[in-house]
C-alpha cells in the first residue's frame, strides 16, 4: 500500500480515485494533482514507483490545502466558534440536530440517533 502524507491509500483503484481517500482531496484536486506531476490517471496505485510517490507529495504541498488532521482541527475549531458565540448554527450542533434547515419532524435520524418513543402518557394519568 502506497503511503501518501501519512495515509495508507488502496493498492487496486486507479490513482485518480486512489488519492480521494485523503481526507480533503476530492476527485477535482486529484485530477488537479495527477496533471502537475504528468503522472497517467489510469495508473494502478500498486504500480506507482517511488519517486512518483515523493512527486505527489510534493505537488499535495505545493497546492498549500488542508488535508487530514489539519483539516479536522479547523473544521473542529469553527464548529467550537460557532458554539461559543452562540449563533444558531452552533445551537444546533450543540444539540445534535441539522443545521443546515432540513426538516426534523421526520427524517434527521442520522443527526437525531436511535429514536427514543414518547407517550403512554394519557392512559397513565386517567388510571389514578
Amino acid at each position: 500500500m502506497p503511503r501518501i502524507k501519512g495515509v495508507d491509500i488502496p493498492n487496486e483503484k486507479r490513482i485518480e480515485t486512489a488519492l480521494t481517500y485523503i481526507e480533503g482531496i476530492g476527485l477535482t484536486t486529484s485530477q488537479k494533482i495527477l496533471n502537475i506531476t504528468k503522472i497517467d490517471p489510469d495508473k494502478r496505485a500498486k504500480d506507482l514507483a517511488d519517486t512518483e510517490i515523493a512527486e505527489i507529495n510534493s505537488a499535495i504541498s505545493s497546492l498549500e490545502i488542508p488535508i487530514e488532521g489539519e483539516l479536522r482541527r479547523i473544521v473542529n475549531s469553527d464548529i467550537r466558534r460557532l458554539k461559543e458565540i452562540k449563533s444558531y448554527r452552533g445551537l444546533r450542533h450543540q444539540q445534535g440536530l441539522p443545521a443546515r434547515g432540513q426538516r426534523t419532524r421526520t427524517n434527521a435520524r442520522t443527526r437525531k440517533g436511535k429514536r427514543k418513543t414518547v407517550g403512554g402518557q394519557k392512559r397513565k394519568l386517567a388510571k389514578k
